[in-house]
Parts: structure tokens; C-alpha cells; sequence
């Protein structure tokens, strides 16, 4: 491999000053409740109205709308709905004999509280909200509870509010950072802790997930978003190069990477960045160039199979292909949070409405977890059922490991029922 162009910063670069941070309000938020919950909201957001977003407000905020902007979010709402209904069709209970009298099973059951967290500060994440309640209420969760930021007097964004609450949020929450994470996490103004927090957000907000992780639940380990390219000499430099800027634009911390064997659409993606960028409004602009200064990467490899073990080692949040032959790509690629095969398809469609959710592992989590689905809100629970006589394989095994392990009171459960169920048997029990 050969690194055309390095990227200069990681995405773990300025960790421990966000942590540090958010540690602090963490624990002033819990010990001072609501209260510093509001202190925060009008300190960082200028909000000093109401926390809880009522029903008329909600309907306000629709009818702000255009027919237009309600028939694109429902457009989007209908195709994750749906692939989220797929999901959930994928997956089953079971019932099993594994040796006779011995019965296990699995049972899915949906976490009783989902808290999601809509961003809403430089941008108005509408698709956030589609994607991360969407799912929740498909799963069968029984309270969604969302939060989004305001914009001093003017509030949450309404179109994040028409989004939520058609995708079935039961409560919205006018709070967004640290606050609002822990408002979801402790229950407050609501009195519903959540057993889950989702949703993407900046590093304050991803750093509040990471460090409450344990006491709930989370989607993943969030970070800056990502995008890697894998191209070839079939591969559009135009194109390629568009797809970097649209996900350089999301932050100053977003890496940008293209894998390549071509090194004449490397030269060309890197002389066409620059203009590509110029193309936007500022502050997009800005940000797009020093995410790309600092963040982007180009990689000139010999071969396919070099290309795709380079794209595991990075295990991207978004992973384009634009090459031949996407079908080999598909079954050779493993490490990645969502694939986007071909020049027809891009990470802009699947954030925001072809379907596929958007809330995906960044930092390499990909590695070992896949993005925000069904599953994350439902929990795989086991169960078993034995009658008399299957305990007397299954009751002698059990105490003769307990005794291995040197843990008598567990075989004694097995000595016991043993005795009471065989009064007349003799078992090898260990002794």
C-alpha cells in the first residue's frame, strides 16, 4: 500500500478534554436533577420555556410545513418502516428438545423505555428522528421518548418534530448535549428512565452515552462520520470525489478515505477536491476543508483483495464501492457499518430516506457491531423446562463439573433433586 495522500489527525484525536467534560455535567445533572437540566438548556441553548413538547405544538409545527417537506419525510418514514418490518420478520422465537424431558427456548422481548436523541445544531437532523424512532416503535418498544435541541426563542426544528412524532415518539423533549442525554438517562421530566439511549450526536453526546454505558443500554460507540471509497479505474473521479465532500461536510473531525487501485483516479480525486469543495456555502465549505486537510486519505493498492483487507483495518461507518463486479465485493467485504454498491447508490440516500438506517459504528467499531436495527431495542431471552426423568443425565453431569469447579453448593441442587426424584438409584455424583 501506498499512502497518496496521509491524513494528518485520527478519529479518536481530542478524546480526553470531551471526556473530562462530560463526566462533570454528567454528575451535576444527576445529583441536581431537572433544575440543572434547565440551567444547562438556557446557558448552552438560550431555551427557557418548556421542556416537554405538548401535542398542539407539535401540530403547529407540521402545519409550518409544506405539503412538500411532510411528503418527503413520510417517503422516507415508509421505506425504514419497512426495512425495519423486514428486520423484525427475520428474526424468531424458538422452542428446542434437546434431550428428552429437556425443553429451551428464546423469547424476543422489547426493552420497556427507548430514549433517542434527534441532533439539531449546526443541522436539522430530520432523518435522525425517522431512523432512530422508526425502529424503536417497529421493535414494539412501549415508551419512545425523543430530544432534540432548540434554537433559543424558535425551538426544536419543527420538521424534527412532525418527523418524530409520525414515527411514533410518545414524548418529545426540548433538550439536546449532555443535558438532554442525561434527561433520557435518568428519567427526567418524564419519569421513564430509558433502558436504551440511541441516536448520533456530537462528541459531548457521544462521550455521555460511552461513559453511561452499563447503567443503560446504547446503540454503539459513536464518533465523527466517516466514508471510505473503494474504486477502480472504472470509477468516476468526479463522482468519487463529490461523495468525500458530501461526508467531509458533516464536521471538522469527519475522516474522508479512498482506497484505490488506480493511480491516475487517485491524482485526479485529489486535483478535484478542491473545487469540489469551493462548490459549497460557507460554513459547509470551511468544514469540508479541514476535515479534508486534516482527515483525508488516499490509499493506492495492487489489487482487489489488498483493497479489501485495507477497508477492514479502517472498518468504515460507510463503505462505498465503485468498481467492477459488485457482487464479489459484497461477499469479500466484511468490516464496515452500511455498503453502498455502485455509482448509482450513495451515503447521502441512505441517511436520509432509501430505507437502510443511517445510526452506524464509527472509530473501527465495525469490527464487532453492526448499526442501529430492530434487534438493538429487543432482548434475546432464554428459557427451560425439564421434567423428572431428564434429570438424571442432566442432574449427575451438572454435579460432577460443580465439583470439578470446586462449587458444592451447585452440586448439591444436583445431588438433591436427584435423590428426591431416583429415592432408589445410585449416580456418580463426583464425591
Amino acid at each position: 500500500m501506498e499512502l497518496i495522500k496521509k491524513a494528518n489527525k485520527t478519529p479518536s484525536t481530542g478524546e480526553d478534554d470531551t471526556r473530562q467534560i462530560v463526566q462533570n455535567m454528567l454528575a451535576e445533572l444527576e445529583a441536581e436533577g431537572e433544575a440543572k437540566a434547565r440551567e444547562y438548556a438556557k446557558q448552552l441553548d438560550g431555551w427557557e420555556k418548556e421542556i416537554i413538547i405538548s401535542k398542539d405544538e407539535v401540530h403547529k409545527a407540521a402545519e409550518s410545513l409544506s405539503e412538500q417537506t411532510r411528503h418527503d419525510i413520510q417517503f422516507a418514514h415508509a421505506r425504514v418502516h419497512s426495512f425495519a418490518e423486514a428486520q423484525l420478520a427475520s428474526m424468531g422465537e424458538f422452542e428446542t428438545e434437546l434431550s428428552p424431558g429437556l425443553y429451551a427456548g428464546q423469547r424476543l422481548i422489547p426493552v420497556n423505555t427507548a430514549g433517542c436523541y434527534i441532533p439539531g445544531g449546526r443541522y436539522a437532523h430530520i432523518a435522525s428522528a425517522i431512523m432512530s424512532v422508526t425502529t424503536a416503535k417497529v421493535a414494539g418498544v412501549k415508551q419512545i421518548i425523543a430530544c432534540s435541541p432548540t434554537h433559543k426563542h424558535h425551538g426544536v426544528h419543527p420538521a424534527i418534530l412532525y418527523a418524530a412524532d409520525l414515527a411514533g415518539a410518545d414524548t418529545i423533549l426540548a433538550l439536546g448535549g449532555v443535558q438532554g442525554i442525561a434527561a433520557l438517562a435518568f428519567g427526567l421530566f418524564t419519569g421513564h428512565p430509558a433502558d436504551i439511549l440511541v441516536g448520533p450526536g456530537n462528541r459531548f453526546v457521544a462521550e455521555a452515552k460511552r461513559i453511561l454505558f452499563g447503567r443503560v443500554g446504547i446503540d454503539l460507540f459513536a464518533g465523527p462520520t466517516e466514508i471510505l471509497v473503494i474504486a477502480d479505474q472504472s470509477a468516476d473521479p468526479k463522482i468519487v470525489a463529490s461523495d468525500l465532500v458530501g461526508q467531509a461536510e458533516h464536521g471538522l473531525d469527519s475522516p474522508a478515505w479512498l482506497v484505490t487501485t488506480s493511480r491516475q483516479l487517485a491524482e485526479q480525486v485529489i486535483a478535484l477536491m478542491p473545487k469540489y469543495i469551493d462548490r459549497l456555502a460557507e460554513p459547509n465549505r470551511t468544514t469540508a476543508e479541514t476535515a479534508w486537510k486534516d482527515y483525508g486519505e488516499i490509499a493506492l493498492v495492487d489489487s482487489a483483495e489488498e483493497a479489501v483487507k485495507i477497508s477492514d483495518q479502517y472498518a468504515p461507518e460507510h463503505l462505498e464501492v465503485q468498481c467492477d463486479n459488485l457482487d464479489w465485493w459484497l461477499a469479500n467485504l466484511s468490516n464496515y457499518g452500511s455498503l453502498f454498491l455502485g455509482e448509482q447508490t450513495t451515503v447521502a440516500y441512505g441517511d436520509k430516506c432509501s430505507g437502510t438506517n443511517h445510526i452506524l459504528p464509527t472509530k473501527g467499531a465495525a469490527r464487532y457491531t453492526g448499526g442501529l436495527s430492530v434487534s438493538k431495542f429487543i432482548k434475546v431471552l432464554t428459557w427451560q423446562r425439564m421434567n423428572e426423568a431428564s434429570n438424571r443425565d442432566v442432574g449427575a453431569v451438572t454435579a460432577r463439573i460443580s465439583r470439578s469447579e470446586g462449587m458444592e453448593g451447585h452440586a448439591r441442587t444436583g445431588d438433591d433433586r436427584l435423590a428426591k426424584y431416583f429415592p432408589n438409584e445410585e449416580f456418580d455424583l463426583g464425591l
